[in-house]
């Protein structure tokens, strides 16, 4: 499958700074560059890109993920190798991106148990990974950017 257009970001590149620039802003928040990265893993693989799949997996294993946790990220309910944290994370990247799925799309229990194990700060950097993830998932999904092609950061 052939991409619809050229990477937006050099159509606008202001758009890929600013892109950049939240996305490091969460980065910097104190919460696990591995937490981070196995989440937006995970969001990608519910949205089905796989440029970022592609992308996330190399920059999970870089923060320090392991392969088993990068291998079945998908199945993170049912496997030791996650943390209480990185369940309570990828719990909420699942509910914020699958928002459609239920009348309570994040519910007091799964805010609840990921508020017990991060900081307020480390919360919000934690929303603002998963809307970042969610939104570069849906400009390669919508321009059919795929791996092997030009990517576009995830």
């Amino acid at each position: 499958m052939q991409a619809r257009m050229q990477n937006p970001a050099t159509i606008f590149p202001e758009a890929m700074k600013t892109v950049l620039s939240l996305s490091g802003v969460s980065r910097r928040q104190g919460l696990p560059q591995a937490t981070i990265e196995l989440v937006q893993l995970r969001v990608s693989q519910i949205n089905g890109s796989s440029v970022c799949v592609e992308g996330n997996v190399r920059s999970a294993v870089a923060a320090g993920a392991t392969d088993e946790q990068c291998a079945s990220v998908a199945a993170w309910r049912h496997l030791s190798c996650f943390t209480a944290a990185e369940r309570s994370a990828l719990a909420l990247a699942e509910a914020a991106t699958r928002l459609a799925d239920r009348p309570d799309p994040v519910p007091a229990e799964i805010w609840d148990e990921a508020a017990r194990h991060f900081t307020e700060q480390e919360l919000a950097a934690l929303v603002l990974a998963i809307g970042v993830a969610n939104m570069l998932n849906r400009i390669n999904i919508i321009t059919r950017r795929h791996a092997g092609s030009q990517p576009w950061e995830c």
